[in-house]
């Protein structure tokens, strides 16, 4: 029986724990059932280096353009212009990895803002969705993106760890919900595990944040905690467990879901 297909919509695949396997790593997801990824844009450079691997897989590989908060800081006078070169490609499909992370704070919180606030109006102009992280900014992140939600034409918060009072917000914003390996985790993913029956079934992604969030149920436990697109079927079956649904029916939904929220043709 041949797995289910499954889109992992959020990796870091040119990662340079990456660059001895590469190939490998996409042989060993399209085996395991996942047969289109997205490939995440976290700076001008990082993006330049998603594209030209999407492009060199047409149908399979799909690439995001943006400047994760973590880089805002080198968000220039150029990059909207550099970032919106990038997103003319085909096999470019959003804008982001964008948002606000006052969690760590590398960048500081006004240069956050302004990276957001002017990936929000590129996506708006271009008409491309966009792909978001928040961590410990959600009010700060919800009043920016009201700003700009009734121009944009699809968001989704990707790798949602957040309360259920934000859930709610962000489905009141007709977000998508990324989930991750997080809800894998018997320690810290047990608030996300009894959130997801709340997420609406059109609403849900699919991601492993590869080479991050390694899921904790893998079984035999892995001899590295490199993360690979792979594994996303340990977060079906995870989440399969959490919703009492079939993981087929599961990842058939979550795949039509990626595909309309990226406009994929097949």
């Amino acid at each position: 029986m041949h797995p289910p297909k499954l889109i992992d919509i959020g990796l870091n695949l040119g990662h340079d724990s990456f660059d001895h396997d590469r190939a490998e790593v996409l042989r060993s997801a399209q085996h395991a059932g996942v047969v289109q990824m997205i490939l995440t844009g976290t700076s001008v450079e990082a993006s330049q280096k998603a594209a030209e691997l999407a492009a060199s897989h047409p149908g399979v590989l799909y690439s995001t353009a943006g400047v994760h908060p973590h880089d805002a800081h080198s968000y220039g006078v150029d990059t909207s212009v550099r970032l919106h070169s990038l997103a003319m490609q085909p096999h470019v499909v959003a804008i982001g990895e964008t948002g606000l992370d006052f969690y760590r704070n590398l960048s500081t919180p006004a240069q956050q803002e302004h990276a957001f606030a002017e990936q929000l109006q590129l996506a708006a102009m271009i008409g491309l969705p966009v792909f978001m992280h928040e961590r410990e900014a959600h009010d700060r992140f919800m009043a920016i993106l009201r700003q700009h939600r009734d121009r944009l034409k699809r968001a989704v918060l990707h790798c949602f760890t957040g309360t259920r009072a934000e859930l709610f917000a962000y489905l009141d914003l007709d977000l998508y919900i990324g989930i991750t390996g997080w809800v894998c985790d018997e320690r810290r993913g047990q608030h996300l595990q009894a959130l997801l029956p709340h997420i609406p079934p059109d609403r849900l992604l699919l991601e492993t944040d590869a080479p991050y969030l390694l899921p904790r149920t893998i079984k035999p436990k892995p001899h590295t905690r490199r993360n690979e697109p792979a594994n996303l079927p340990w977060v079906l079956a995870k989440v399969s467990e959490c919703l009492q649904k079939p993981a087929a029916e599961i990842a058939a939904t979550t795949t039509s879901n990626a595909r309309v929220f990226f406009d994929l043709r097949c």
